[in-house]
Parts: structure tokens; C-alpha cells; sequence
């Protein structure tokens, strides 16, 4: 890839250090009822493509990926950013960045396979961070919490960007959202987008293809965003904190919402959830002592919760599943740095990949 400026092929993870190094004190922001935000944005397109993006103490995005044998690293042109990254890719080497500038509008850059893009400004003005979803190639979704504390959103197809749309927010509360937006995909052409409401309910609107259905209410009682993630057209699987720091799920069949049920534990973060096949489901989040846990659904039914080792974190986990075989995990340590973990059949551990990282995560 195009500006790098470290390449450690085939060492392992940890041997990735000083280069990413900078100095910077550190002061942690909390979200929703104090839990500790996400900071990162991961995703891949193969075992052998892993990416994350983050926000460095230069205010400067770094962007580092998994090549099958080691981990190269590059950083971004442009800086001034206060947005955490919110990275996606609509296929193999294709990847869409976006994040807030001072302004708080939103600014993109693409990754075409050979070079990235200048920065452009895509307008609005936001108090959330960005969502970005996308269904097919060259189609992108964004969505943002405006100014007026209600849903916004925006769309690239063939023909480019459109503008942003008001999507409106709690119907009983002057149209209010309570967080930022969570969004997913079931398949083509459809969108399912979830916020809190004013009352801390979980709130639903989707797109069927041709139209926005109206805002429902899914209820609950949230101390924490939404994660949601999708492993089938008629399938959507909703991850929250309760209000006594359990975790809280909610599954859409194509018919009807199971309604919020405690999968327990007590965490501390906002939640990370990803499919790796049908019916299959990996949540993790920060128990107490900001340690990373993990609980699985193996397709009949709920793992006890693990312990992903002894390493203490500053931000929430970010997961990427990339096939049935493969999971990688990011976050920010206790000292600031980047660290990766990842699974094949088993954990392989926690290794520290350098940097020196911030935290701007808005209430996300």
C-alpha cells in the first residue's frame, strides 16, 4: 500500500514497536452511564487482510493491517481530526475512511488498491461520530447525530455523494437522540439503524429498499450504545449494557423481536459484536479491571463468558471476523498503546503493536 512507513514481514506482532512511538499524557472520556468507548475501527476482507485505523497523539490516523505474515503500518496525510475513524470496506482492496474535522463536519478519503484520495468535505455537522455501512460494491451508507440531536444520513452510489437527509430521532422527545447511531445491513439494498432515546429505549427505523419505515420503539432500560450485527437477510442481533452493567441482547427472526434478555456479566465498556458464520455470534467488552471478556453463541446456545487474558485497556475492544476460522481483536492499553490479539481455533494472546493513541470518542 501507498505511504508506508514501516513494513515487518513476518515478525511477529510484537515485535511491531518504538517506531509507532510518540509521548503524550492521556485522559480517558466516558460515554453513556461512564463506559468506556470505542476508540478504533476494524474490519477485513480475508484472513490475510486484516485493517484498523486510530487516532494518534498527533492527531493523525494511523492505519495498520495484518498482510498473512506480519503487520505493515502507514499514517495518513491530514491531522486535526476529532472524530474517532470510522473505517469500511465494499471489497478487496477498497476501503472508505471517514472521520469529524473542527468543524464537525465529515471529511472521506478512499483507498482505490494503489494510492489514497485527498480528503474531501462531505458537510454537516455532527455530535456523534460517523457510521459507515455498505451493501455492495461502490454503495456506502453514513449516519451521524446532527446538531438537532437527530439521525442524519448520506449515500454514495455510481453517481456519487447525495446530500444529508434528516432521519429525525425520538418521535415523543421533540425528535432527540440519546446517542450516536449504530447501523448494519441485512443484504442488498436494506438498512436497519438503532439509537437510544431520550428515555435510554432503544429505538429502530429501516430502509425496505424503497422507503424509511417510522421510528419504533424496542424498549429497554440502556446504560450503553447500541452494537448490532446481521448474519442473515432475516436475522439482526442487538448487544447493549443493562442498567446494572450486565450485557443485554435482543434478536430480530423476519418475524418478531425477542425482547431485551440478560446474557449477565458485569462490563464496563461499550460491546463489540461480530458474526464469523450463520447462527454463529462473538460479544466482547471490558469487565471490571478494564479486562478484555468474551461470550460466544456456538448456534445452540450461550458459552460461558472468558477471560482474554490480564491485559488492562483504556478503550472499548474492536472485532473483525474474517471467516468462520478467524477473529482479530484491537484496542488501546493502559499505556496508551496498541494492542492486537487474535483467534484461529484458539487465542494467541495479546501482543503490543507500539503508538501512542487518544482518546476523542464522542458519545458514540
Amino acid at each position: 500500500m501507498g505511504s508506508i512507513l514501516g513494513r515487518y514481514v513476518g515478525l511477529d506482532p510484537v515485535s511491531l514497536v518504538d517506531d509507532l512511538a510518540l509521548t503524550t499524557s492521556y485522559n480517558p472520556i466516558a460515554t453513556l452511564a461512564g463506559s468506556i468507548s470505542k476508540q478504533l475501527s476494524t474490519f477485513s476482507w480475508s484472513p490475510t487482510q486484516v485493517h484498523s485505523f486510530s487516532l494518534h497523539a498527533n492527531s493523525q490516523f494511523y492505519h495498520i493491517w495484518w498482510n498473512g505474515t506480519g503487520f505493515d503500518y502507514q499514517i495518513l496525510p491530514g491531522t486535526g481530526w476529532t472524530s474517532s475513524p470510522e473505517a469500511v470496506s465494499w471489497g478487496p482492496n477498497h476501503i472508505d475512511l471517514f472521520a469529524l474535522d473542527r468543524e464537525n463536519s465529515c471529511y472521506h478519503t478512499t483507498w482505490d488498491g494503489n494510492s489514497w484520495s485527498s480528503w474531501e468535505n462531505l458537510g454537516g455537522e455532527f455530535t456523534s461520530s460517523i457510521k459507515a455501512v455498505s451493501w455492495g460494491p461502490g454503495r456506502i451508507d453514513l449516519f451521524g447525530r446532527g446538531l438537532d440531536m437527530a439521525g442524519w444520513h448520506n449515500t454514495r452510489d455510481a453517481s456519487g455523494w447525495y446530500q444529508w437527509s434528516s432521519l429525525g430521532g425520538d418521535p415523543h422527545v421533540g425528535g432527540w437522540l440519546n446517542s450516536g447511531i449504530e447501523a448494519v445491513s441485512r443484504g442488498a439494498n436494506l438498512l436497519d439503524f438503532f439509537a437510544l432515546g431520550i428515555d435510554n429505549t432503544c429505538l429502530h427505523r429501516s430502509w425496505d429498499g424503497s422507503n424509511w419505515s417510522q421510528w419504533t420503539s424496542l424498549g429497554g432500560s440502556l446504560t450503553g450504545p447500541i452494537c448490532a450485527v446481521s448474519w442473515g437477510l432475516d436475522r439482526l442481533d442487538l448487544f447493549s449494557k443493562g442498567p446494572s452493567n450486565e450485557l443485554l441482547h435482543n434478536s430480530w427472526d423476519g418475524v418478531n423481536w425477542s425482547g431485551w434478555g440478560s446474557l449477565g456479566g458485569t462490563i464496563i465498556s461499550d460491546i463489540s459484536c461480530v458474526s464469523r458464520a450463520p447462527n454463529r455470534l462473538d460479544v466482547f467488552a471490558l469487565g471490571i479491571e478494564n479486562i478484555a471478556f468474551q461470550r460466544r453463541w456456538n448456534g445452540n446456545n450461550w458459552e460461558e463468558w472468558v477471560r482474554l487474558g490480564d491485559t488492562r485497556f483504556f478503550s472499548a475492544i474492536t472485532a473483525s471476523a474474517a471467516g468462520e476460522s478467524r477473529l482479530d481483536l484491537f484496542a488501546v492499553g493502559i499505556d496508551n498503546g496498541f494492542y492486537h490479539q487474535s483467534w484461529n481455533g484458539s487465542w494467541g494472546g495479546w501482543a503490543w503493536l507500539g503508538g501512542s493513541l487518544v482518546n476523542n470518542v464522542r458519545n458514540t
